[in-house]
């Protein structure tokens, strides 16, 4: 346990931080998730805005060091490819 009084206030800090990142990544984790679901489902165009909303969520938690940016790029990455796939089958 803390002894000093800058470790107690630094144990503050890390848990105020901790929660604040898993909103962050929550947020990224359900709009991914959300679009995947309306994907499968055939629901393209709502996907689509589900998908802008992934994206810029990934983005900011990427900006401000959540998660890092090659992680962020990987995740938009196969969320456009796997929605480029969809209407590409729906055309066919």
């Amino acid at each position: 346990m803390a002894n000093t009084k800058s470790a107690k206030k630094r144990i503050r800090q890390n848990a105020k931080r901790r929660e604040r990142n898993r909103q962050y990544r929550s947020a990224a984790r359900t709009y991914i998730k959300k679009t995947r679901n309306l994907i499968e489902e055939g629901k393209l165009d709502e996907a689509e805005a589900s998908m802008q909303q992934a994206v810029s969520t990934l983005d900011k938690a990427a900006r401000k060091g959540i998660i890092h940016k090659n992680n962020a790029s990987r995740r938009k990455s196969r969320i456009m490819t796997a929605l480029a796939k969809a209407r590409a089958e729906a055309k066919s």
